[in-house]
């Protein structure tokens, strides 16, 4: 029997070209000739690269099909001529060939900036790159164009479930802008909601969602909600919901009847993390699931080969039936040329990514810094820094901008001013700016987040120091990126984590690849540091798992169960040493098992504790928390033991403090003792033993300083004035401030002591009062309203922890969009931009578009088009 199959001629090369000698020789000549260039190395002798021979190879590579790796010989014949392209803009067949090579690849975006006049010589090849052109034009703008697979994707989206997996700089957000753009033009009315992995990108996603939209907002009555008290849900529209997964799941359990049409997941890969927050996207599935219309739920993902694995947290299995229910892409419109610059061993080597293989390429003549590399690299060129920590960041930007002259701009003056003014006058920030540096870390405040990002797409701040906060999902024009650590605070990456930082250099909407130096610094001595970096860039990403397969142990389930079991929720750690991720990943997991088990819920946590439920267990479980007071709801933050706890204190009268001075705030004491109340009902010492439960005994050591924090937060005071007191109260107690993990010292009033207390304070108010304690407050408030629905509530402390402030205008502001450092200048000036009552605010448009006020006036700008009706028009009145 003939065991051999037929195969065209095309997909027999395109199977085999990968092994060619000659292409392996070429493209790491080209490698090294590019690199000796960006490195500014003066040896004359160039590896030999025969530019026909390399445009033959590409323009081969670049028309690949027929086999598994074609996506990768289109990504590599790009590379490959991009790199030739830079190091030689002139040659006229290299223009051509990179002409030819963006139009064969349906590259249209990069021919549009690259080589808009590109005319193949074939007729042929005109009309199918003129059908090409027209086939893939976005829906929505007839200029713009999908590269195919994004068509592919996007063709998909209309399925009841799909999941995606492509590059970082495919845009997979995009595809899920330009889908519901397209509705809307349609007619469509139906709700939609984007999860996204980060409280920080919710104002990136609204934006750039409402440049896309601007006026078919209010033509086609939609409004964009980004939390629970918008004002936009107490009228009637349709929605585009854009929240994080835990904001997403307030919603559902606030409006049983609330019906959502699609639902797209970004960012999907974090549902396999260790991350505790993972285990929201699965409470958010079921929730939807169990309305009477289940939306279309679509996941997207960078890199990972099996994104069929997120479609089985669905319960009903219905996307079984589902045709063609998943899409992988390989292909990259984006490439990266990578490198490890060992600094300890001082040489540096170049990273050949088709055969895994380092190139040795430089040994440098002397030690060389962290900064110093940057300045050879990186001078006048955009640039990220990863870093592990944010004391690293914060370290590495300021070694760094010594190196820097002060840029003399007035934009970046004015920002540095600003930032002395709403933060503190020794803020490190202020000093960096003002050299076209900067670092971006978790608990900035959002309004100069936004300005370092804008500043950064400018050009006038080049070089961005940060953590991982920065490279989820926002798109910045980089064009190195510097990796200073495998870790990821103290884990080390996943490759799937990992892939996706590196992918964030280069993007499709700026250039065709970009630089990443891994970096090995001076400090790094273990060999086994430089085997995990070489280990990540080898590396593919494995297939995925769920984090509640993947992260929890069988002894761990077993456990869970055997709590259930005894009538209880509290749980304890297991093993001892758990971390807090794996811990809170533990504990909410078991709330949602009990849920599912009382409500005959068949979700994929259930199934995944199947080994260790029977009938008879599941029915004992059953029996234990379907007693009035033990019923599981659906806010798994806080468990029934909790509640039971606030119930009874309420029960016993227990109310927020009233505020009976608007100007002095609550009294400090009274304010102190409901704290305490909290934390022993809500058994802080056990849940948040690191923050609001720190301490032993009955003393809790943080509520005090969190106490102060609270008042003011709520009092409305500005950043610079809590900071400046928090500095004022160390230092007339002579207190510690903590420099390291390990070491105290008392407050001596340096700019270094005073930085640390700064970010101290800056991190408490983000993730203590603003992620910790609003939680617990809004369950508080719900339990009060509950016991006392005729009570008017107006003292409800979770809105004003939420907002900042007990003023009615700003809080109005707020919930229509408007930063609260916004609503606070808006206030000041209300005679010049605010008429009506306080009730029911107008704001004046043209002022505030011209407010001298960036910040102001940048809100203005979006929240026109969502919310129309809260402005006035000239002439309007």
């Amino acid at each position: 029997m003939n065991k051999f199959r037929d195969v065209s001629f095309g997909e027999y090369l395109f199977s085999k070209i990968d092994n060619n000698k000659y292409l392996q020789k070429l493209y790491q000549n080209i490698l090294i000739n590019y690199s000796k260039r960006l490195f500014n190395l003066s040896d004359p002798e160039d590896p030999p690269v025969n530019i026909e021979d390399a445009l033959t190879f590409i323009d081969v590579l670049s028309k690949s099909s027929g086999t598994s790796l074609s996506d990768t010989h289109k990504t590599r014949a790009q590379e490959m001529i991009a790199l030739l392209y830079d190091m030689y803009p002139q040659n006229e067949d290299i223009q051509y060939c990179l002409g030819s090579v963006l139009a064969t690849t349906c590259n249209f975006l990069g021919m549009k900036r690259l080589t808009p006049d590109f005319k193949s010589a074939s007729l042929l090849e005109q009309i199918l790159t003129h059908f090409n052109r027209n086939y893939l034009s976005v829906p929505s703008d007839e200029e713009a164009a999908f590269f195919p697979a994004q068509k592919e994707i996007f063709d998909s989206l209309s399925k009841p479930y799909f999941s995606y997996s492509a590059p970082t700089s495919m845009g997979k957000s995009y595809m899920m802008r330009v889908f519901i753009k397209q509705q809307l033009m349609k007619g469509t009315k139906k709700n939609f909601a984007l999860l996204i992995p980060t409280k920080a990108l919710i104002n990136e996603v609204t934006n750039e969602l409402i440049d896309n939209l601007t006026t078919l907002l209010q033509e086609t009555n939609y409004r964009i909600v980004t939390s629970s008290g918008s004002i936009a849900l107490e009228t009637e529209h349709n929605y585009i919901f854009i929240l994080t997964q835990e904001r997403m799941l307030y919603i559902l359990i606030d409006d049983p009847e609330l019906k959502i049409d699609y639902l797209f997941v970004d960012e999907a890969h974090k549902i396999s993390s260790s991350d505790k927050r993972s285990v929201f996207y699965y409470k958010v599935i079921t929730k939807l699931e169990e309305r009477q219309s289940t939306p279309h739920i679509i996941f997207a993902s960078p890199n990972i080969p099996n994104p069929k694995i997120f479609l089985d947290i669905l319960s009903k299995k219905a996307y079984l039936r589902t045709e063609n229910s998943t899409a992988t892409c390989k292909y990259a419109p984006v490439s990266q040329v990578k490198y490890i610059v060992d600094l300890w061993e001082r040489n540096i080597r170049i990273f050949d990514s088709y055969t895994k293989k380092f190139l040795k390429f430089y040994e440098m003549p002397r030690p060389y810094s962290l900064s110093e590399l940057i300045v050879w690299i990186g001078d006048r060129k955009h640039n990220i820094v990863y870093c592990k920590s944010k004391n690293d960041a914060i370290q590495f930007a300021r070694n760094y901008a010594k190196t820097q002259e002060v840029v003399g701009d007035k934009k970046l003056q004015s920002f540095a001013e600003a930032i002395r003014r709403d933060v503190h006058k020794e803020y490190y920030l202020a000093e960096l700016v003002e050299k076209g540096v900067a670092y971006h870390i978790g608990y900035l405040p959002a309004n100069i987040r936004m300005q370092l990002e804008n500043y950064y797409r400018e050009g006038l701040i080049k070089t961005i120091f940060c953590t991982s906060t920065l490279l989820e999902g926002i798109n910045l024009p980089a064009e190195n990126l510097f990796i200073t650590s495998y870790k990821k605070g103290i884990s080390r990456f996943s490759e799937v984590d990992f892939k996706n930082l590196i992918g964030r250099v280069g993007r499709a909407k700026y250039n065709l690849y970009g630089n990443v130096f891994v970096v090995r610094l001076e400090t790094h001595e273990a060999e086994i540091d430089l085997k995990n970096f070489e280990n990540l860039l080898i590396a593919d990403v494995p297939p995925q798992k769920l984090s509640i397969e993947a992260e929890l142990k069988s002894n761990q389930k077993e456990f869970i169960v055997n709590t259930l079991l005894s009538g209880n929720v509290e749980i304890h750690k297991t093993p001892k040493d758990q971390s807090e991720d794996n811990y809170d990943l533990m504990r909410k997991t078991m709330l949602i098992l009990v849920g599912d088990i009382v409500n005959h819920q068949n979700s994929r946590v259930r199934r995944e504790f199947s080994p260790y439920l029977t009938p008879e267990i599941e029915e004992k479980i059953r029996a234990e928390f379907s007693v009035t007071g033990k019923k599981p709801d659906d806010d798994i933050n806080v468990s029934y033991d909790q509640i039971q706890g606030i119930k009874e204190l309420i029960r016993n009268g227990l109310s927020y403090p009233k505020i009976h001075d608007l100007k002095g705030g609550a009294n400090y004491q009274e304010a102190l003792t409901f704290l305490n109340k909290l934390a022993v009902a809500f058994k802080w010492r056990i849940y948040e033993n690191q923050t609001l439960g720190a301490g032993e005994g009955d003393h809790y050591s943080k509520l005090t300083w969190y106490t102060v924090l609270l008042l003011q937060w709520m009092q409305g005071y500005g950043l610079s004035y809590i900071i400046e007191r928090s500095i004022t109260d160390y230092a007339e107690k002579r207190r510690e401030v903590r420099v390291d993990y390990k070491e105290k010292e008392v407050f001596n009033g340096s700019q270094k002591h005073k930085n640390i207390i700064i970010a101290d304070t800056l991190e408490a108010i983000e993730n203590v009062l603003l992620f910790r304690l609003s939680s617990y407050f809004l369950r508080f408030s719900e339990e009060y309203r509950r016991q006392h629905p005729d009570d008017p509530f107006t003292n409800n402390w979770y809105e004003f922890i939420e907002y900042g402030t007990t003023n009615h205008l700003r809080i109005l502001l707020q919930r229509s969009g408007f930063r609260r450092e916004s609503t606070e200048y808006i206030r000041r000036h209300a005679d010049k931009y605010v008429r009506g009552s306080s009730d029911r605010p107008k704001l004046l448009k043209r002022p505030l578009l011209d407010s001298p006020n960036e910040l102001v006036k940048r809100d203005t700008e979006y929240i026109q088009y969502n919310i129309p009706e809260l402005f006035l028009d000239e002439g309007e009145e």
